[in-house]
């Protein structure tokens, strides 16, 4: 089965899409699709759907929703003698599970490549790095699990698989910064920083860019509306190492501002 989650959720078993119109099973077989070949706990499932007011109901319910996934899957192998529903989704003891073969879920996909990416950031191979940074963040089709309802366990997961997003962007960019791709990252950093305004991240990567393509006063513009936005909607100043940027800048200090850069990693 191939399921992708960055974005809307598809799965297809053998080209035929398996999603669930209803909102409580497709609910289910995201969640089910993030923990892929491995027991999700039944209590773990009723608190996705249900939250905190589980009804008498929930156990029942809930097989009805697993039983309308397997026979969504069931279609799909309906000329597949060697498989079943029960073996792709599976019943364990106290849960269930939903067998998916190597790579065929995007977010692991992904997870992989930023992993593979981080671990070339930390030893240097900037080219490297941004190679496989990437190719990860070419999976992403939108926010994660966008057209989906989502309970509090589905909740975490989407802000984790977002956050991770954003991690796995910010270093990418500080790999092109690194290789000296300065004028290249401009235009994508600075719609980063229109879109993250309180990102001191972007913010600094873009002062940086623009710093080396002789637009230093550009540079102290995007400091001035982070500042602006950090007082009025925090009541906080840029940090130190970001403030640090900001004199390095201001000083015309190319190998200050990217000794402060470093400090802010």
């Amino acid at each position: 089965m191939q399921i992708k989650v960055l974005g809307s959720l598809t799965a297809h078993e053998r080209g035929v899409p398996v999603v669930p119109t209803a909102a409580k099973p497709r609910q289910l077989l995201a969640l089910l699709a993030l923990h892929a070949d491995q027991v999700v706990g039944v209590p773990t499932l009723m608190e996705e759907i249900w939250g905190e007011n589980i009804p008498r109901s929930a156990s029942t319910t809930l097989q009805t929703y697993i039983l309308q996934l397997r026979r969504k899957i069931a279609a799909a192998l309906h000329d597949d003698p060697r498989r079943d529903a029960k073996d792709v989704l599976v019943t364990r003891l106290g849960g269930y599970l939903l067998r998916v073969s190597p790579g065929q879920v995007d977010a692991h996909e992904f997870e992989q490549l930023a992993e593979s990416g981080r671990t070339a950031f930390e030893l240097g191979d900037y080219r490297s790095a941004s190679d496989e940074l990437r190719r990860a963040l070419t999976l992403w089709q939108g926010p994660a699990l966008v057209d989906v309802p989502a309970g509090s366990v589905l909740a975490l997961e989407v802000l984790r698989l977002n956050e991770e997003r954003t991690a796995a962007l910010e270093r990418r960019i500080e790999a092109d910064l690194r290789l000296g791709r300065y004028a290249e990252v401009v235009p994508e950093l600075r719609v980063l920083a229109a879109r993250h305004p309180l990102h001191e991240g972007f913010c600094g990567q873009l002062m940086r860019a623009l710093h080396h393509t002789g637009s230093s006063w550009r540079a102290l513009e995007a400091y001035q509306r982070l500042r602006g936005c950090l007082v009025r909607e925090l009541g906080l100043e840029p940090s130190a190492p970001l403030q640090g940027l900001h004199q390095a800048v201001l000083s015309g200090d190319p190998d200050r501002a990217l000794h402060a850069a470093a400090a802010a990693d």
